[in-house]
Formats: C-alpha cells, sequence, structure tokens
C-alpha cells in the first residue's frame, strides 16, 4: 500500500535544460572601457577648446583702462 504523498513524488519528471558555461569578455570590456574614454577626452577637447576660445574673445572686447590693469597701478603707487 503506497501513500498518496509517495505516489505524487513518483508521477514527478524533472527536465533538464542545457546552459551554456557564461563566458567573461575581458576584451570587449577594455575595448568598451577605451572608447568611452577616447569619448570622454574628446568631449574635454571640445568644451575645452570653447572655453579658451570664450575667454580669448572676451578679453579681447574688454575696455583698455579696466579694473584688473588698474588695480595693479594702484598697488604699485603704494611703494615709495
Amino acid at each position: 500500500m503506497t501513500t498518496p504523498a509517495l505516489a505524487f513524488l513518483a508521477a514527478q519528471q524533472i527536465t533538464w535544460i542545457k546552459v551554456e558555461k557564461p563566458v567573461f569578455d575581458l576584451v570587449g570590456v577594455v575595448l568598451y572601457s577605451l572608447g568611452l574614454a577616447g569619448i570622454c577626452a574628446i568631449v574635454a577637447l571640445v568644451l575645452g577648446i570653447a572655453l579658451g576660445a570664450a575667454f580669448i574673445v572676451r578679453s579681447r572686447r574688454r575696455p583698455a583702462d579696466s579694473w584688473s590693469e588698474r588695480s595693479f597701478q594702484l598697488l604699485d603707487a603704494g611703494r615709495p
């Protein structure tokens, strides 16, 4: 005489699914990192050139008698 639990366990089937072993792609990770670093460097270069050009243009548009030049004269005037 079998119990209902044993009959249920005997009726179960196990299905196996083959899963491929995961592979770590070190070359892909390194190339992706280098590409991302290159993009960051190019963006930094473009922004640096734009900011530098803006500073140069702004300094050339400033009048010749500006406060920055006058402050050096005031510092030199106090010396004997």
